[in-house]
């Protein structure tokens, strides 16, 4: 049963260009289900996670990760009494923004970007769905719920201080100006369970794909704190399990705990706030969906762990420098030669009066790019090929 705390379709604050609700669907579930029909939803399938084009297809890309997150969000939502449909838009949702090679290719976007604005992917994520999507005969865009928005820009906090002043990466603050998303207050409980759900699917996920590329070993998992306990569980629960269901087990428990930890807080938090409205929630000051203090700092160690032994392994190491090459290489050269781009982009292209102008427009195409066609671009159009021709490690 959904709690008066929650989003209420019905109460919806509505969409930037009004649209005829739907007999079948409510406007949440219509969200997700644009999202989901999306162009940059689907390129997700080929956008690094943290391995890119790897022998064997076993490990997570951004697609299977927003899936993953998804359903983490969903179980949180329902046991939270929340509106599902929303907590699974903004999960489903709050990848599309990233660029190819992973934070990889974010950094270096961000580093060409730096005389234009800069590059994020959660600003990069607002400017798909409000402008880069363009299949409706009504709106660029998906014409998404205010809702969904607000949970898109900020389901990680406020990005303004309490009085509204800060400053705004340019994407948001184009939006913003359009479509008030009060990014001065915390975003909705289903913008906070989506952005919880992100941390528990990767701290679990990038475990299970180190274990698949020999980054490290089970015996070093099983020495980390929270992970430590999950092997003691299951090892005394069952005899002789072999190798690879005794590491799963541990890291299904793992994940579990996670789950129950960010359900238990939120329920401690809830009942001491008491909240009779959604907007209570935005503006209780802080987050209401958290991890408990012992397992966050729990969770740093590993991250520490994952830091030194899988996103800066040596072989990961490499290919940044391989990838990051890519991207420092197209941007001037399509700045140069925009005629380059494909066809649907010459409107924007001859639109854009300043250099600034462009360069977002360069900056929107190689952000779009899958990892493998960012690779075959660059090999096409600067005759060079990255170690060995195509990319066989790991980047973070």
């Amino acid at each position: 049963m959904q709690k008066p705390y929650a989003c209420d379709p019905a109460k919806s604050r509505g969409r930037l260009y009004p649209e005829e609700e739907s007999t079948f669907r409510s406007a949440f579930q219509r969200d997700r289900d644009r999202i989901i029909h999306a162009s940059a939803f689907r390129r997700l399938k080929h956008k690094t996670q943290v391995f890119i084009e790897h022998e064997g297809d076993y490990f997570r890309t951004r697609l299977t990760h927003s899936i993953e997150v998804a359903q983490v969000a969903r179980t949180i939502s329902g046991v939270l009494g929340l509106n599902e449909p929303l907590t699974e838009a903004v999960a489903l949702a709050h990848d599309l923004g990233h660029p190819p090679f992973g934070h990889t290719g974010e950094d270096a976007l961000n580093v060409l970007m730096s005389p234009y604005g800069g590059f994020d992917h959660n600003a990069q994520a607002l400017r798909i769905v409000t402008s880069l999507e363009r299949h409706y005969a009504d709106f660029d865009g998906l014409n998404l719920t205010w809702e969904t928005l607000e949970g898109l820009a900020k389901h990680n906090g406020p990005l303004l201080a309490p009085d509204g002043s800060g400053d705004l990466h340019y994407a948001l603050a184009e939006y913003d100006a359009r479509h008030d998303l009060e990014l001065n207050t915390h975003a909705s409980a289903e913008a906070q369970v989506a952005a919880l759900s992100d941390d528990i699917a990767y701290n679990s996920h990038d475990l299970h794909d180190g274990l698949r590329a020999e980054l490290f070993s089970t015996d070093e998992l099983a020495e980390l704190p929270i992970l430590d306990g999950c092997f003691a569980a299951i090892d005394k629960k069952y005899t002789g399990l072999n190798y690879y269901r005794r590491r799963h087990e541990a890291l299904r428990r793992f994940f579990g705990l996670l789950v129950e930890d960010v359900i238990d807080q939120a329920q401690v938090r809830l009942a001491e706030l008491n909240p009779r409205s959604v907007e209570d929630i935005r503006l209780a000051g802080h987050p209401i969906v958290r991890f408990s203090d012992h397992i966050w700092t729990d969770l740093k160690v590993i991250r520490t762990f994952l830091f030194h032994r899988m996103y800066r392994a040596p072989d990961v190491v490499k290919m940044r420098t391989e990838v990051t090459r890519v991207v420092m290489e197209l941007f001037p050269l399509l700045m140069e030669r925009p005629d380059l781009m494909p066809k649907q982009w010459r409107k924007d292209v001859a639109e854009a009066d300043t250099e600034t102008a462009l360069a977002r427009i360069v900056a929107d195409y190689i952000a779009g790019m899958t990892d493998r066609f960012a690779i075959q671009s660059h090999a096409r159009l600067t005759g060079s090929t990255i170690a060995g021709g195509t990319a066989t490690h790991g980047i973070g």
